[in-house]
């Protein structure tokens, strides 16, 4: 399921046909870390829901091999690697929350909200009048931030330490669900 490769295949009459393939890379400790295999199917499940076949997907696809090599290769947080890769995919869907300054009145200073509502930070003063607003950390501003402008290769480059990692997972996870009118709920995967 997860190998990556260069696949040489054909076009019978209603499907595709493997008939070679030459793997690049099978991300090996996926299939010995129950945790692991569990974030990358649920990941990968994302993945076809938001994509069709014969669609061009190279930026998902970068970002998948990417996650992948991220869970496989190291030990960072799952539960951020999975925030990381939910709020990045909605970058590349088309739903790039407004990060750099307030969603409302354009304020640059005094980030410390997110909105569902309005796709972005909000200052002080219009996160309170915002019911859909999250109030967030310095640490989780700065993550969001990193990770809706990070290049590739880099995006998981930082680490959140406990309240921060927290409330990342709680903006991504919230603002994932609102954007794809959908609720993926990883607990789910092996019932």
């Amino acid at each position: 399921m997860f190998c990556f490769g260069e696949y040489l295949v054909y076009k019978g009459s209603q499907t595709y046909h493997i008939n070679s393939v030459e793997p690049i890379e099978v991300f090996y400790n996926l299939r010995i870390d129950l945790d692991k295999l569990k974030y990358a199917v649920h990941i990968n499940k994302i993945v076809q829901d938001v994509t069709h076949e014969n669609q061009n997907c190279y930026q998902i696809l970068q970002l998948l091999l990417n996650t992948l090599y991220i869970i496989s290769e190291t030990d960072k947080n799952l539960d951020m690697v999975l925030g990381v890769f939910k709020l990045r995919l909605l970058c590349i869907l088309g739903f790039t929350p407004q990060v750099m300054q307030c969603t409302n009145c354009q304020e640059k200073e005094n980030l410390t909200y997110f909105s569902l509502k309005d796709n972005g930070l909000k200052c002080k003063i219009c996160g309170k009048q915002d019911t859909s607003t999250i109030q967030i950390s310095e640490s989780t501003l700065n993550a969001i931030k990193y990770t809706v402008t990070a290049p590739p290769k880099k995006l998981y480059s930082f680490d959140l330490k406990d309240g921060a990692l927290e409330e990342f997972k709680l903006v991504s996870k919230l603002y994932f669900n609102e954007k794809l009118e959908k609720e993926y709920k990883l607990e789910d995967l092996f019932l």
